[in-house]
């Protein structure tokens, strides 16, 4: 069964605002779980997304199509990126999701998807 690990942070402190060796060491964490996940051969996909500034919405209402500049909601936690992984339970799904290291400073949310028919 496929799984997103949808990974959310708190934008106004980015790593990029982190001393350098906190920053080094949080993006060494990433590196290491996604070569793990690749080498059992879990990974599907995984990004980092841009932040929310950089957003635009979509909306329908009645037929008429609005597109907002931002995102959909104002929140501190903000979504910030994703793993796409294939697992045979929801229980190995939250194994790997409690190793994302945004998980010690934001949210990991774990979402099965849809199978396709």
């Amino acid at each position: 069964m496929q799984y997103a690990l949808l990974i959310y942070d708190d934008e106004s402190n980015p790593p990029e605002s982190w001393d350098e060796a906190t920053r080094n060491a949080f993006f060494a964490d990433f590196m290491a779980l996604s070569t793990e996940m690749r080498a059992q051969g879990i990974l599907l996909a995984s990004q980092r997304l841009a932040t929310t500034d950089s957003a635009t919405t979509v909306h329908v209402r009645n037929d008429r199509t609005m597109v907002t500049d931002g995102p959909f909601a104002e929140t501190k936690e903000a979504l910030g990126g994703f793993y796409l992984i294939e697992c045979p339970d929801l229980d190995a799904a939250l194994a790997w999701a409690r190793r994302v290291p945004s998980a010690r400073t934001g949210r990991v949310e774990v979402r099965p998807v849809f199978a396709s028919a």
